[in-house]
């Protein structure tokens, strides 16, 4: 990747980005396809038509050779990547960049950024791939200037230990990184979020990321084996053991604080051999609730699939990798033996549940990870024809599933007025529920992008909070949750929270207004 840029505005390396003439096939023909009619194509901004603020501080001559205040760095660095994000940064609206961005090397230029930040009042913003999708690493703070912490620097694989199959890993390193890395010992991690290649372990393990596994492994949680993190009052770092039960865990308290509570640098990882055999397989269903059913007998079964994704028959049509007004199941099962026994069990479940398998059986759960990956991509596109493309997921306990996912599917299309479609599909499942992940496709209004998201996510995230439901269930809280989050959890726990973060944290630096307010 070497000389390679990142799109300062959307998804990917700017090398990536299509020809002006293949956006316009391609996100014209997507309208179509939709029903939406046809629209004007935009062009993304250039970065020397910019007009970015300047920085309000300057980086001092101790750290000066590890930050950096030009544009390009600055606009990369104000926003993740929601539909939110895009959009404003399609139009070349930069209102809140950071006023610096530093790349420490190591731990001890990361002390040295966060001294300076606590003594000049700054805020410290910590980057990994810059892939948050609920406002995480944006500098929307209230007061005074920000600086962008970016981990990127701290990549590499440290050390490997073969006996206890663990890995010990610097958190800047992206998900083909650390696999790179860790091929080279013929291992793997296999924790594929849909960010998989621009995001970090730091970030997974910061805001809980869902991953590769649909049942068993199904969050960075289950790999983690210790956490080591630099706060303002020094370092924090967990007791490598397989297991523990002394104590509220100190790894576990640092997985999903989303950067306020320690800048984390590295991780101890539990780490495997690539899986030696694997099947998979694609089974309809008349409806997404018998679907769901058969994925409630599979995880109550326990017997694990690695992929066990449900597509509604909107989504599954919309994708064309089903007959229209049939649900789709992907089924995928992995492992160091052989695995056809569990999955010919698992289809005479789907059967007794109204299933019927696809006589050919190829390789269904590649086709659907290289949609899953690729989507991000198509995303920029659909912005610049003007269509709201925007995803959210919680997770609900299957005696109130078919009830929760009616009444979120429906407050959102109410929010949209009748325009658009809302689809749904499980991402994980449990024993004992499922992730339903919701997507929101609907012609967007020019110039009032933002006004309409808020109306949808609202609608959403009410209808979820109304109904039971997690406000999140991997996308992390960030500054978009916030509202909701506060409404989840318990007062007794957040007054706890606010004590932890004001003992590690004094001068609350650490990603102000994210989980607890500045």
């Amino acid at each position: 990747m070497a000389g390679r840029r990142r799109k300062f505005w959307g998804w990917g390396f700017e090398d990536q980005q299509p020809p002006q003439a293949e956006v316009e096939r391609t996100g014209l023909a997507a309208r179509e396809q939709l029903g939406f009619g046809p629209a004007e194509v935009e062009r993304p901004p250039r970065l020397e038509e910019l007009d970015l603020p300047g920085p309000r501080v300057e980086a001092p001559a101790a750290l000066a050779e590890i930050c950096a205040t030009d544009p390009y760095e600055r606009a990369l660095h104000t926003y993740g990547r929601a539909y939110r994000d895009v959009v404003r940064a399609f139009r070349g609206h930069f209102d809140n960049p950071p006023d610096v961005v530093a790349r420490p090397r190591d731990e001890h230029e990361l002390e040295g950024v966060l001294e300076w930040c606590a003594e000049a009042g700054l805020a410290a913003i910590p980057f990994g791939g810059g892939t948050s999708v609920v406002g995480g690493v944006e500098a929307r703070v209230s007061q005074g200037a920000a600086v962008s912490v970016d981990m990127k620097a701290m990549s590499r694989v440290l050390e490997v230990d073969r006996e206890s199959q663990a890995a010990r890993i610097q958190a800047g390193a992206t998900g083909p990184e650390l696999e790179r890395g860790l091929k080279e010992h013929g291992l793997t991690l296999r924790h594929y979020p849909q960010s998989f290649e621009f995001s970090t372990l730091g970030g997974w393990i910061a805001t809980r990321a869902g991953g590769h596994f649909a049942t068993l492994h199904t969050h960075i949680d289950d790999f983690v084996e210790s956490v080591r993190a630099i706060t303002p009052t020094g370092a924090w770092e967990s007791r490598r053991l397989p297991g523990s039960g002394a104590g509220p865990s100190p790894d576990r308290m640092l997985i999903g604080s989303e950067g306020i509570l320690g800048v984390i640098t590295e991780a101890w990882v539990r780490v495997q051999g690539a899986p030696a055999h694997k099947e998979s397989a694609a089974v309809l269903f008349d409806s997404f609730s018998d679907g769901a059913g058969a994925v409630r007998a599979l995880a109550q079964t326990r017997l694990f699939p690695t992929n066990c994704r449900l597509l509604d028959p909107g989504e599954a049509t919309l994708t064309a990798s089903a007959p229209a007004g049939t649900a789709l199941l992907v089924l995928g099962f992995e492992g160091s033996g052989e695995v056809g026994a569990a999955m010919a069990q698992a289809l005479e479940l789907c059967r007794a549940a109204g299933g019927r398998p696809r006589e050919r059986r190829g390789d269904s759960e590649g086709a659907w990870r290289e949609a899953f990956l690729s989507a991000p991509y198509l995303r920029d596109t659909l912005i610049a024809v003007g269509v709201l493309a925007e995803t959210f997921e919680s997770a609900i306990t299957w005696e109130r599933f078919d009830g929760f996912v009616d009444a979120v599917r429906g407050a959102t299309e109410n929010a949209l007025g009748g325009e658009g479609r809302v689809t749904c599909r499980l991402t994980h499942v449990y024993p004992d529920g499922a992730a339903p992940y919701f997507t929101v496709l609907a012609p967007a209004r020019r110039g009032e992008e933002l006004d309409q998201w808020e109306q949808v996510k609202t609608a959403a995230s009410e209808a979820i909070i109304a109904a039971g439901g997690s406000i999140t269930h991997h996308h992390g809280v960030g500054r978009d949750h916030r509202r909701w989050y506060d409404r989840q959890r318990p007062d007794p726990f957040a007054a706890a929270l606010r004590a932890a973060k004001a003992a590690v944290d004094p001068n609350g630096i650490l990603n102000p207004g994210v989980l607890i307010d500045p």
